[in-house]
């Protein structure tokens, strides 16, 4: 009966990380801004950051089940 939440709330927050890190990487390699009027190197780093922490927890999600 727990398993359910735990399964979508891991692959909410995997969906989300692996999500934002790719947008991330593709904003960069074609040289467009992550953040608009944020220095481009300090919003790369936070979105970044954001996106492996996010998948950092969907993937803690699966390892308790």
């Amino acid at each position: 009966m727990e398993s359910g939440p735990t399964i979508f709330t891991g692959v909410v927050f995997a969906l989300f990380g692996g999500g934002l890190l790719a947008w991330t990487g593709i904003r960069l390699r074609q040289g467009e801004p992550v953040a608009h009027g944020v220095n481009r190197v300090a919003s790369a780093t936070l979105a970044a950051l954001a996106g492996a922490v996010a998948l950092v927890v969907g993937i803690w999600c699966f390892i308790r089940l």
